[in-house]
């Protein structure tokens, strides 16, 4: 990746996981991924193409215990890629929300780059999995991604009843707030803030 776009690569390796992912903001949806969960794949895969990042992750990890190291860990390393591809926040927009349709779905996302870490999550499932991804997993990685990142996150189901259009619902508005909330607007000559800082 250029340097001069706001990008960022982070590698994580622990006992339980090993993730290198790359990310540009200013991008296009591309991506290419490998999470060894093909459902997660698909839900990173609506994110970044909803949101316009381009994203590439491989994932290896101990899927033979479960897929919940491989999804948390997979949203420490996000928002600490976002984190670094923001880098100072000067002139984003900081705020950012989705209310988006998927048939009978309907999920809301906003998101505040505050740089203070706080996850509202009022989302319930009518399965316990879809595919191989535990449903209880959806609101770890927004957990690990909002802490990691330091950005206010509500997500809110307010109508659904299939789990897989569900947490697709708020992949893509997590990709589409996001997006709002990383844009350059020329009107901020700084930080927006009445603090001074992000």
């Amino acid at each position: 990746m250029a340097e001069n776009t706001r990008s960022a690569q982070y590698n994580r390796k622990t006992k339980e996981t090993d993730i290198r992912m790359s990310l540009r903001l200013d991008g296009s949806g591309q991506n290419k991924l490998d999470t060894g969960i093909g459902f997660f794949d698909h839900m990173l895969d609506g994110f970044a193409r909803h949101g316009f990042f381009d994203l590439e992750v491989s994932i290896v990890g101990d899927l033979i215990v479960d897929t919940h190291h491989t999804i948390e860990d997979c949203g420490i390393v996000l928002g600490n890629a976002i984190r670094k591809a923001l880098g100072n926040k000067r002139g984003i927009k900081r705020y950012g929300s989705c209310m988006l349709p998927m048939d009978e779905t309907l999920a809301l996302c906003a998101v505040d780059l505050s740089g203070r870490p706080y996850l509202s999550f009022d989302c319930e499932f009518p399965t316990e999995k879809v595919g191989y991804m535990d449903t209880e997993m959806v609101r770890e990685f927004f957990y690990a991604v909002s802490y990691s990142a330091g950005m206010n996150l509500h997500l809110k189901l307010l109508d659904g009843k299939n789990s897989h259009h569900m947490v697709e619902a708020l992949f893509k508005a997590f990709g589409r707030a996001l997006d709002e909330a990383t844009q350059i607007d020329p009107r901020i000559t700084d930080i927006l803030s009445t603090k001074g800082s992000l």
